[in-house]
Parts: C-alpha cells; sequence; structure tokens
C-alpha cells in the first residue's frame, strides 16, 4: 500500500491529482495539506504513528514553503522517503535549486496526468526525475523563490516541430503503446510507424523510445 502526503494551496489541484495518484498502486491513501506546516505536522504525525510514507508531494510556492527551506525541513524529518516538487512554472534555476536541496523529482503542472504517473512512478522505483534542459543552470536561492509569484506557461517550441499525425504518435508513445498497438490503432502497416517514430525522435533530438517520451514530459506534453 502507498501512504502520500499531498501538499498545496489550491483545492482544485488537490482534488484534480488525487484520481490520478490513486492509480499509482493497488492500494493509495492520500493525506491531504494546503500548506507546508500542515504537511510536516501530517507527516510528523504519520512518523510518530510507525505507519511509513511512501512519497511526499510538495508544491513549491505553498504558504510556509520559503522555497528549498521546506525542501530541507521535510528531508531532515523524513529521512529516506522521496520529496517531490509540484510547480505552476518550470525554470531552470529552480529546479536546480530543488535537485541540490536534496528532492527527488521536479514536476511541472503543466505535465499531463500520463506524464506525471509516469515520472512518480520512476521515483517510486528509486530513480530521481528532473527537467534535464535545466541541469547546468545557476540555482535560485529560496528567497529569490519565495518573493517571486508562478509564471505562466507557454507553449513548446520544440513539440510544435511535430506534424499533427506525428502528435497523436507521439501522444501513444507516451501513454505506453508499442509500435504494433500505434499501427492496429491508426490501421496503418507497423513498418510506418517505425519509419514514422524515428522522424520524431530526430525532431525531438532523441536517441530512443525513453528519450522521446522524457522530452515530451519536460516540455509539457499535454494529452
Amino acid at each position: 500500500m502507498l501512504r502520500l502526503i499531498l501538499a498545496d494551496d489550491h483545492t482544485l489541484v488537490r482534488q484534480g491529482l488525487l484520481p490520478f495518484l490513486a492509480t499509482l498502486d493497488t492500494a493509495v491513501e492520500v493525506l491531504e495539506a494546503s500548506d507546508f506546516d500542515e504537511a510536516l505536522a501530517k507527516a510528523a504525525a504519520e512518523k510518530t504513528s510507525g505507519t511509513p510514507l511512501s512519497l511526499i508531494l510538495l508544491d513549491l510556492r505553498m504558504p510556509g514553503m520559503r522555497g528549498t527551506t521546506g525542501i530541507s525541513r521535510m528531508i531532515e524529518q523524513q529521512p529516506g522517503v522521496p520529496v517531490v516538487i509540484l510547480s505552476g512554472s518550470i525554470d531552470a534555476g529552480d529546479v536546480v535549486a530543488c535537485a541540490e536541496a536534496g528532492a527527488n523529482g521536479y514536476l511541472p503542472k503543466t505535465l499531463s496526468s500520463t506524464a506525471m504517473l509516469n515520472a512518480l512512478r520512476l521515483v517510486l522505483s528509486g530513480e530521481k526525475y528532473f527537467p534535464s534542459f535545466a541541469m547546468g543552470a545557476p540555482a535560485r536561492s529560496a528567497a529569490e523563490m519565495e518573493r517571486e509569484s508562478t509564471a505562466p506557461s507557454t507553449p513548446s517550441p520544440l513539440l510544435e516541430r511535430l506534424e499533427a499525425r506525428e502528435r497523436v504518435i507521439l501522444g501513444m508513445v507516451v501513454d505506453g503503446a508499442t509500435n504494433k498497438e500505434i499501427a492496429r490503432a491508426l490501421d496503418l502497416q507497423e513498418v510506418t510507424i517505425k519509419v514514422q517514430t524515428r522522424n520524431i525522435y530526430r525532431k525531438l533530438g532523441a536517441a530512443n523510445r525513453s528519450q522521446a517520451v522524457r522530452i515530451a514530459m519536460e516540455n509539457g506534453w499535454q494529452t
């Protein structure tokens, strides 16, 4: 059974994520919090009761978070429990700062539900997920994060390179469909799908299928 903490000051965001988080395992219990202090208190209560947490999701700019300060405090209280950051915007400095603070992942809220679930499963398997485009950018301080408001997301020029059919195929690839399944669904020959997926990889700068999925996720792929 998975036990998660989902902390975000927007009720609609939490309500929107709950149905998808429930699909992470056959049994999932989600403890909700509307600010960092509530999340920290609930995590402490779970630790005291001896009930281990599987994952902690924290909104980067919710009240009390104070940027990476909140990450450090949560990790100090819950060593060994993966901490993943949710953010309404993609900022390379934020990503690097969160990684350096010890977070196990950074998920832009622009990710599709499928892409977000894939990233969370990656984290639960013991890996980390951070948008690769940001690694190498200068880290931003917690004070800078706390001062700034969330910036709106913009469409990715990279994904705009794809033609309509290629977008359909990429969406099925992100969803985990095989070339054979895609060919059957689109009533095309499997060899045609192989050619088109290679074109997609080339346009995205991906070497293989897994890289294409990751790049799509990092660029705010929407199903």
